[in-house]
């Protein structure tokens, strides 16, 4: 039976326009995803089928993609005794050259006076992991053992937090923090990092180095710090703007109540 020229033609088109469409959709739209770190050709194919590559175990990438696995519940860490905080009160000597002596930094480290216990056991079970990577914290981690993070993380928190920064009319909370930016899916900094309320295990964030600050939120947008849970903070930080990490950054350093409100 003869084919006409009309059903080759038709043929050869509907094969070139699946061939085209999936080596866009399976190859070309993975690769260009700046957020996602793939192995070769096989992982953006398995990435954009949903299937879990086992070709790059061990690799560089695999070490890459290594997330927190820390579990954290409301009651962990809620108490403390006397003779933890002291055991951490010694091992945090060690804290001081980056953290300060009590635990207020002078320098461009995070303050930790004050901060939520759960936040600080979180991020030095991370740094000893690997899920966050740190060419000091890394090394200092890597030996402390369970009680040793707990201790430390309760001895933090038993010292007297950093207020909050001072707002009044003139300089209100910037508006990423105080109602976020729903359209783009970024909730108010507040509603887990203790303003408005606290969700266990997020740090609290008055009084951070602006210089910090605005680091984490620019590692958190190219994926370079991965230890969130689900993603929340890349989510998050992909979304705001450059502008918008400023105001965030030197509201909560304190820093921008430094500046001269705007004439009425």
């Amino acid at each position: 039976m003869r084919r006409d020229g009309w059903s080759t033609a038709s043929i050869g088109a509907t094969a070139v326009v699946f061939v085209v469409s999936a080596v866009v959709g399976f190859i070309l739209l993975p690769l260009a995803q700046p957020h996602l770190e793939l192995a070769g050709l096989w992982d953006a194919i398995c990435s954009a089928a949903g299937v879990v590559s086992r070709t790059s175990s061990g690799t560089a990438a695999d070490a890459a993609r290594k997330s927190t696995t820390v579990v954290i519940s409301p009651d962990m860490l809620a108490s403390a005794d006397a003779q933890s905080i002291g055991r951490g009160a010694t091992l945090a000597h060690q804290c001081a050259i980056c953290h300060g002596p009590a635990g207020i930094s002078r320098a461009d480290s995070p303050s930790l006076s004050g901060q939520f216990a759960t936040a600080i056991y979180k991020q030095l079970e991370d740094f000893k992991t690997g899920a966050r990577v740190n060419a000091v914290m890394s090394p200092f981690a890597v030996n402390l053992s369970e009680q040793d993070m707990v201790d430390i993380a309760l001895y933090y928190a038993y010292l007297p937090r950093l207020p909050s920064p001072w707002r009044t009319e003139d300089r209100p909370a910037p508006k990423i923090v105080a109602s976020g930016a729903p359209l783009r899916g970024i909730a108010p900094c507040g509603a887990c990092h203790g303003d408005l309320d606290n969700k266990v295990g997020a740090p609290w964030l008055g009084g951070q180095s602006a210089v910090y600050f605005r680091e984490q939120l620019r590692s958190f947008a190219r994926a370079d710090r991965r230890n969130d849970i689900n993603e929340q903070m890349r989510a998050i930080a992909r979304h705001m703007t450059p502008e918008e990490i400023d105001e965030a950054a030197l509201y909560y350093s304190g820093e921008a109540t430094l500046v001269p409100a705007a004439p009425k």
